[in-house]
């Protein structure tokens, strides 16, 4: 039995947890304002907003429906734009975008709204530029988007009349969300939720941001098992070895940690780069690492950090470097019956500096032409020690071994920086494809390194 709450209605169902929980929300619910689009996650028509109660504290995030599984939603508050709906008037979130003449065919609408809802419901102090980012994970055909940034300026306004007290207090004070918000960590906290004990023989989903673009189909004919049914709520935390994460951690979690952007600065940076706000807020960190893709970006930046990661069966558990896992597309150290449970950083790496660029066809929203992360540590003016990694310039994320190495013990400077590129062009294989030929990608290598060393050292 799946047990949460869909707007202000406690919902118990059978129903195949691996389902869309677009497709429930539609089909099962008879809740048509959530609308089918892409069915990738890009377009955000199907938006919704998710609570849960993190440390007895309610919060929200904003998700793509089509990619999340009904069984995720256990225990949690979802929200539709039935739900936010007031009684006989529009919201102020509704009516900025209609006052604005921010919606023309309308099919996007409901996307852009419930992802404004979830700005409001999260922020304090709110400023426009922070609303027009929770919003970039929608996609609208007609109105060349000037006018729902418009309308996002209106919200601003309107919320920042309402700055005092917690965020839902806010949130219905000024009509973002109706008052039965207010009792909805009470119901979180009495709903009784049992997970039931099966013997799975289909696929381990974290997020299901990936597996539900390629398996959308067969993912409703086996029995799978949802890690994320059991998200760890302090997924990061310090040890004795350094930094440990665990593997159902995402990326929001992991990009807006305190601890991880003190240590590592350039994560604020990366984390825009990495997909949108809806996808950030499911996609897991051993998803990522697990779909071994060569140019998958958090991959790319574990791999300058030495990171060792944890496999997990009913054998036990097996530590392995990050840089063994890949032994060729696609080809990983692991049986089925493991799961990622674990990235590790070792303590050393936070002396370090690290740095993260990428290219892609598009800045935002894309996957990479190519990337690389180098980690760094100086004695003066010399490389103590250094990993540089790369992505998109062979069939696995990989370490630049031959460069790094070369690396060790040289001056900065500008002659040292040209002979690692020289050396880079020479120690990668890639193809020519889609997103450039091989002397593109192979020239976009040797302007990163020279990117890290500018952004690190002001070195060209």
């Amino acid at each position: 039995m799946i047990s949460f709450v869909l707007n202000n209605k406690i919902i118990q169902t059978q129903t195949n947890p691996a389902t869309p929980l677009l497709d429930f929300i539609r089909y099962e619910s008879n809740l048509k304002g959530t609308k089918i689009g892409c069915r990738e996650g890009d377009c955000g028509a199907c938006t919704v907003l998710v609570g849960e109660l993190i440390n007895e504290k309610l919060t929200y995030r904003s998700v793509t429906s089509c990619l999340f599984p009904l069984a995720n939603a256990v225990g949690k508050h979802i929200v539709t734009i039935e739900g936010i709906n007031a009684e006989d008037k529009l919201n102020p979130i509704q009516e900025a975008m209609s006052n604005q003449n921010a919606t023309q065919c309308g099919f996007c609408t409901v996307g852009f709204v419930m992802s404004l809802t979830g700005y409001a419901l999260n922020k304090k102090g709110h400023e426009k530029e922070e609303a027009i980012a929770s919003i970039d994970g929608n996609i609208c055909r007609c109105t060349g988007y000037k006018s729902i940034e418009k309308a996002a300026g209106d919200i601003v306004n309107h919320c920042n009349g309402f700055a005092d007290g917690p965020n839902i207090e806010r949130a219905i004070a000024c009509g973002a969300v109706p008052a039965y918000f207010q009792g909805i960590e009470d119901t979180l906290k009495e709903l009784t939720n049992t997970k039931e004990d099966i013997e799975a023989n289909g696929w381990t989903i974290g997020g299901g941001t990936d597996l539900y673009v390629q398996k959308h189909d067969e993912l409703l004919d086996v029995k799978n098992e949802f890690i994320s049914q059991q998200l760890a709520f302090d997924p990061i935390k310090v040890t004795d070895f350094g930094i440990e994460i665990d593997g159902s951690c995402t990326v929001t979690q992991f990009v807006t940690n305190p601890m991880i952007l003190k240590d590592f600065p350039c994560v604020r940076g990366l984390g825009v780069l990495v997909s949108s706000t809806p996808i950030r807020n499911m996609a897991t960190l051993a998803g990522n690492l697990v779909n071994a893709s060569p140019i998958g970006d958090m991959s790319i930046f574990f791999l300058a950090l030495d990171t060792t990661i944890e496999l997990t069966s009913a054998q036990g558990i097996r530590s392995i470097p990050l840089s063994q896992f890949y032994q060729g597309y696609k080809k990983l150290d692991k049986t089925k019956e493991e799961i990622l449970t674990k990235i590790l950083i070792p303590k050393r790496t936070t002396l370090g500096s690290v740095n993260f660029e990428k290219v892609s066809k598009r800045t935002w929203l894309d996957i990479a032409s190519v990337n690389s992360t180098i980690w760094i540590e100086l004695d003066g003016n010399n490389i103590k020690e250094t990993r540089i990694s790369a992505g998109g310039v062979g069939p696995t994320p990989a370490i630049l071994t031959q460069t790094s190495t070369f690396l060790k013990g040289k001056n900065i400077s500008s002659q040292t920086i040209s002979e690692a590129c020289e050396m880079a062009q020479n120690e990668v294989s890639p193809i020519s494809d889609a997103r450039g030929t091989v002397e593109y990608k192979k020239l976009l290598l040797s302007q990163l390194i020279k990117g890290h060393f500018f952004e690190l050292f002001g070195i060209v």
